[in-house]
């Protein structure tokens, strides 16, 4: 005998097969918008208190959450250090990197990247850097988060260190220079920049890395006219003015 079929039950599961994978779109979109915020508060205590002062307790705190709440959507303190770290990354590039790529290869790009660079720096002269409190938390601690963090620190200056190749492959750079050298020196800037204006609240710092900057452009160039970058001010306030 052939099962009795009910068209009104049968309508409401078929209405309600048909919602369940909204249903779980809207918790995924949901949970993804959660983890994101949780993420952008974890980076801003991160900027103050490195890498290492975060906790999930702190974090749950800050964002009004449970414990358990905050630990479901990283399952560790390991792994929320390495969500902080990638969104960091993630915005470096947004504002130091893209916006570069905007220009021509060789000189304009590489003025960019420094450029674009010292106006972050200039802001994290009061937050704090991630890439440089967490090398100095995390170089001697081998795991997944110092791993983290050095790959996002080689990827930026590959990058760096391409645009200074590119520029000398256009004849922007002196046929002998060192490529290699003068990244690592740009990089140095940016080291010493931070420890003399964060640390020490040395005035003129910024200057002197624009004037720095300048100096290896006209030691690397193929032309002692190669014009000057244009100058960051420090948007930091007395005494943390740079």
């Amino acid at each position: 005998m052939p099962a009795t079929v009910f068209p009104a039950k049968t309508a409401r599961a078929e209405a309600n097969a048909a919602a369940a994978p909204r249903e779980r779109h809207k918790g995924q979109h949901k949970g993804r918008q959660t983890k994101a915020a949780i993420v952008d508060a974890a980076l801003g205590l991160a900027t103050q208190i490195g890498l290492e002062g975060l906790s999930i307790g702190a974090l749950a705190e800050a964002m009004h959450m449970s414990k358990s709440g905050v630990f479901s959507h990283f399952g560790s303190r390991e792994e929320l250090q390495i969500s902080v770290i990638r969104e960091y990354h993630a915005r470096f590039e947004e504002e130091v990197f893209f916006p570069a790529l905007q220009q021509a290869r060789g000189l304009p790009r590489l003025r960019a990247l420094f450029h674009n660079w010292m106006r972050r720096t200039s802001i994290e002269i009061d937050s704090g850097c991630i890439y440089i409190s967490g090398a100095v938390e995390f170089d001697d601690r081998p795991g997944p988060v110092r791993d983290a963090l050095a790959d996002s620190v080689r990827t930026w200056l590959a990058a760096m260190h391409r645009a200074v190749v590119q520029a000398k492959e256009v004849g922007h750079l002196r046929a002998d220079a060192d490529e290699e050298q003068m990244a690592f020196e740009i990089h140095g800037l940016i080291l010493a920049l931070h420890y003399e204006a964060r640390f020490l609240k040395a005035p003129g710092s910024l200057d002197r890395a624009n004037t720095g900057f300048a100096n290896i452009l006209a030691r690397y160039g193929s032309s002692p006219t190669t014009a000057l970058p244009k100058k960051v001010r420090a948007r930091t306030s007395s005494p943390k003015s740079v």
